[in-house]
């Protein structure tokens, strides 16, 4: 276990936000998307891969505007004759130059259409530029926003899931990321730009600056990112061994003494991530960390967006550049690989850095999870960026189905899983879909997780748990384990079920290999139980839940007073209508009584005058030959 180096102030300032950033983020996120549902999938052909492209802008954050050339090197998967980019028309195309060359194209329903002068053969490399200009759609919290703070404008780009063609001319899918990349942005030189990878050049050109930021790791589309403002810039350093990693902040300069500390907290996390998942992917070149003016975070590959630095934006957010950056979603509908693990990694900061929050970030989301009776994990309506960025199912539900994988695999197996998932040639640095993520799992633990999948990540609900259980005088319980589902895509959720049961001297947890509904177990326990706790960890997805004792005798038994001089109660509480003898025996083992009585189901109160008894411990059994229950009182001289 790596050793995390938090300063004080650190800690104190992750306390106290982790209570409040753990109900609010998910849901803010959420509701931040729904203002882009105007937004459209992409609509070119896919007929070659993208291997660069070298993004020259100009963006004046006084004015929406923008305008540019766009370079994109291309390689075709079989001969082309023509070539189909993604761009919103209501932005305008001066031109485009093939070799030096305008080309003729059109530009309809969101999509370019560049005929090209000759064919080009499969596995040549090409490219084409594209000029263009003009005010991109306006979405709100969308693709391409102008807002103010401190008086001061700002114009910053959030792609996800359908915006990067508001801005610029792309393929907008999820099926080709770009192997290397450059953002070449001229502003005017009172704002900074901030984008993706290592800024290697800034230079001055009469009263406007050129920034050009160089990225050489694949990229989806939509991770591709310009801010530009008044920013103030300072770097932090990660620790790992020897080396370290750079931490690029770019803050507001107003909030800079504020955010400091609070920029920190990304050290920890990536040590953590470090440790469960290996080196962060980005590592030759940075972590970016960029304020802006949205209500959640965006995890833009190398230069996230923050639109708060709470505990959980911050863990929530690099999570990503592991599980959404490295290997993206391969549709949409898969969304959960992304966003359910970086809920799932704030958790487990949490659960490494700040325990005390690790119950209650349990609790919250396993809430989220069951307030949609009929809610899936898996996204079925992408058209809808409500349902994309559901944050009771594709967040909450999403890690928690994650931290249900962990606890059916255990530990070992689940982060081997993982680190396996995220090493896979076929899915590093491309795109993975949910069957991806199976294969390895069941490949590591060896698990046929086919049931698993079909219950928690495609069908639909969850589970709601019966549980009746009695112990006798032996110390033998019978307990049967019934389950009902809110939905009925699913017949039955099939999971190991953990039940700790507890006296006021000792506790045990069982975990019940739960495989069908009514399912009965019988079992021997050390101690006589007086409770038992559902799920004490909270490992499952499950709700209104309900926990009822019962016995063939299931005594609850009470003797007062005790010690006692002159009448002994005793008081049974009885499952149901039985008879039962109740024998006293002094601490010679004489017998003092021996009496049949019928036991009524509910409470029973018997009385028995111990005056004449002499003073001592006496024993006192209750039941019958085959099982019964002791117990012992003392009696004191009369007055």
């Amino acid at each position: 276990m790596r050793v995390f180096w938090v300063n004080l102030f650190l800690l104190l300032g992750i306390c106290l936000s982790a209570q409040e950033a753990s109900y609010k983020f998910g849901d803010t996120e959420k509701k931040e998307f729904l203002q882009m549902k105007s937004l459209k999938s992409t609509g070119s052909e896919n007929n070659n891969n993208i291997v660069y492209q070298r993004l020259q802008l100009n963006v004046n954050p006084n004015f929406y505007y923008i305008s540019g050339e766009v370079t994109s090197y291309f390689i075709p998967s079989t001969t082309i004759s023509y070539i189909e980019f993604d761009l919103d028309d209501t932005l305008t195309v001066d031109s485009i130059l093939y070799h030096q060359s305008k080309v003729s194209f059109t530009h309809t329903g969101d999509v370019i259409h560049i005929a090209l002068p000759v064919n080009i053969t499969e596995g040549t490399v090409d490219s084409v530029s594209v000029f263009y200009q003009g005010t991109p759609p306006s979405n709100g919290f969308g693709s391409f926003v102008q807002s103010k703070h401190d008086s001061v404008p700002i114009i910053w780009t959030l792609s996800e899931p359908y915006g990067a063609k508001d801005w610029w001319p792309c393929k907008q899918g999820l099926s080709d990321k770009i192997d290397s990349l450059d953002v070449i942005v001229t502003t005017p030189d009172s704002f900074k730009v901030a984008s993706n990878g290592l800024l290697v050049e800034e230079l001055q050109v009469g009263n406007n600056k050129i920034y050009h930021w160089k990225h050489r790791y694949p990229i989806a589309t939509y991770l591709i990112c310009v801010a530009v403002t008044n920013y103030a810039s300072y770097n932090i350093y990660v620790p790992f061994g020897a080396d370290t990693l750079p931490v690029l902040n770019y803050i507001y300069p107003e909030d800079t003494a504020k955010l400091k500390s609070e920029t920190e907290m990304v050290i920890p996390f990536m040590q953590l991530y470090d440790s469960l998942f290996g080196l962060y992917p980005f590592s030759k070149e940075k972590y970016g960390q960029v304020e802006f003016g949205w209500g959640g975070g965006m995890e833009h590959q190398t230069m996230t967006f923050m639109g708060d630095f709470g505990f959980e934006t911050v863990a929530h957010e690099l999570g990503h550049h592991w599980f959404g950056d490295k290997v993206t979603c391969a549709s949409w509908g898969d969304i959960w690989l992304n966003e359910g693990f970086a809920v799932y990694l704030s958790g487990l900061c949490y659960e490494h850095i700040s325990p005390q929050w690790w119950m209650p970030f349990k609790q919250i989301r396993i809430g989220f999870a069951c307030s949609d009776p009929a809610g899936a994990l898996y996204c079925y309506d992408t058209a809808d960026v409500a349902h994309i960025f559901d944050s009771h199912n594709v967040y909450a539900k999403g890690a928690m189905v994650l931290h249900m994988l962990r606890w059916k695999l255990g530990d070992s197996l689940f982060f081997a899983a993982l680190r396996s998932y995220l090493q896979d040639p076929a899915n590093a640095y491309s795109f993975a879909n949910t069957e991806d993520l199976k294969s390895h799992l069941e490949l590591v633990s060896g698990m046929d997780l086919n049931s698993f999948f079909n219950e928690w990540v495609y069908g639909k609900g969850f589970p709601s748990y019966k549980i009746n259980w009695s112990q006798d005088f032996y110390n033998h319980v019978n307990l049967i384990l019934s389950q009902t589902q809110s939905d009925p895509s699913v017949f039955f959720f099939e999971m190991p079920v953990p039940i700790k049961f507890k006296s006021a001297a000792a506790d045990t947890t069982i975990v019940f290999n739960h495989t069908q509904s009514g399912q009965s177990f019988s079992f021997d326990l050390p101690f006589a139980a007086d409770s038992l706790i559902f799920d004490p960890e909270l490992w499952l997805i499950s709700s209104n839940n309900s926990v009822t004792r019962e016995s063939s005798y299931n005594f609850a038994t009470r003797i007062f007073p005790n010690p006692v001089s002159s009448l002994l109660q005793i008081s049974i509480q009885s499952a149901n209508y039985q008879p039962a003898t109740i024998r006293i025996f002094n601490d010679l083992g004489q017998n003092q009584v021996n009496e049949a009585h019928n036991l009524n189901a509910g409470d029973n109160v018997l009385n028995f005058d111990v005056s004449k008894f002499a003073s001592g411990v006496y024993r006192i059994s209750i039941g019958d030959a085959a099982q019964y229950i002791t117990s012992t009182f003392i009696v004191l001289p009369g007055k």
